[in-house]
């Protein structure tokens, strides 16, 4: 009997062991999948401001056929700003950048074309165009507010990968630290529409 006393130590800090682990993974897995959904909230906001672009230059053409090459600039960077797919699962600083570039290069094309738009008093006054412009600024208020829960969803996960001793399981299950959807310089807010005919 006193042989066997060993072993059941050992039996149950073994199972305490494997508790331990498989709790810490099954809740890093939950985390990144709340990162995933997140995520995918964000590029739907991004997709639904990309849709609104050839409705918007559709309504202005009529009016602005002059402006050909402003409209061409505009659907080149809106081409590649719907390029770029991100995996959820592994999102790198690396793809993070490349993305919001292309949402950046989107967004001053978009600027300089509503800029445009502001030589046009008639357009200007068409409904649908006005209305356009209201879901424009609608969306890019989405964009704001999911990319800031898009951030919000990284903490928990970080924390749980990278304060001991659950860093020992991470590294050893390979979950590493996430980064965050960093905003571009005077992005604090989200953006009136008002300000793109400003720039």
């Amino acid at each position: 009997m006193k042989k066997l006393i060993p072993i059941i130590i050992l039996a149950v800090i073994g199972l305490g062991v494997f508790g331990w682990a498989k709790g810490f993974y099954n809740t890093a897995i939950e985390l990144e999948e709340v990162i995933g959904e997140q995520w995918s909230k964000v590029e739907s906001a991004y997709q639904r401001r990309a849709d609104l672009i050839p409705n918007l230059m559709k309504v202005a053409e009529r009016y602005a056929e002059h402006e050909q090459e402003t409209f061409l600039k505009v659907t080149e960077a809106r081409s590649k700003a719907t390029s770029i797919q991100i995996d959820p699962s592994n999102i790198t600083p690396a793809q993070l950048q490349q993305f919001q570039q292309a949402q950046s290069g989107l967004t001053s094309a978009l600027s300089r074309l509503l800029a445009v738009f502001e030589r046009y008093p008639e357009l200007k006054a068409n409904e649908n165009y006005k209305e356009m412009m209201n879901e424009l600024e609608r969306t890019e208020n989405r964009i704001k507010v999911e990319r800031d829960r898009f951030n919000e969803s990284i903490t928990p996960f970080n924390k749980h990968v990278r304060q001991f001793p659950g860093n020992i399981l991470a590294s050893i299950f390979g979950f590493e630290k996430k980064d965050r959807f960093k905003s571009d310089d005077g992005a604090e807010k989200a953006p009136d529409v008002n300000d793109y005919t400003r720039k």
